[in-house]
């Protein structure tokens, strides 16, 4: 990514980064009234939750949104070299299609994760997400998806 949009990309996550429990929260909360059909996929010791919210405030979901935002991290960290990231995003594609998640998901432009992820942004950083921060993020999120769907190739 060019030096300005990575710019812009690290100066909105150190916001986002100061409480990624609660701003992870805002993003599934989103995708879970984005694509309800997604909940049933979060099991932990067989049990099923009965709500988005039952599920937000379990302990074991709490360790997933940490994770996710891990993941997060990683991409802005080496957004400049996302490359050095590919075997693992592959592989993090692979671990969702095993579980039930459809690449349509993820995907660019229609897809509710992208979606959730810019509202999160959008939500936590208000003003300040100007529109050549969206198309920062955007680009980002296209990237890490298209390594991602490698994950799912062969289906």
């Amino acid at each position: 990514m060019e030096r300005p949009e990575s710019e812009l990309i690290r100066q909105s996550w150190r916001v986002v980064s100061r409480s990624p429990l609660e701003h992870g929260t805002v993003l599934f909360a989103r995708l879970f009234a984005l694509e309800p059909s997604l909940l049933p996929l979060f099991q932990y010791n067989g049990r099923q939750f009965s709500s988005p919210e039952d599920c937000l405030s379990s302990p074991e979901f709490l360790d997933h949104i940490r994770k996710v935002m891990l993941v997060i991290d990683a991409a802005v960290t080496n957004v400049e070299d996302l490359s050095s990231l590919e075997e693992y995003l592959t592989s993090l594609g692979r671990k969702h299609r095993a579980v039930g998640v459809r690449l349509s998901s993820f995907s660019v432009g229609s897809g509710t994760v992208g979606e959730s992820l810019l509202y999160m942004l959008e939500k936590c950083l208000g003003p300040d997400f100007t529109p050549a921060t969206r198309t920062a993020w955007s680009r980002l999120y296209g990237a890490v998806v298209q390594a991602m769907s490698r994950g799912w190739d062969g289906e």
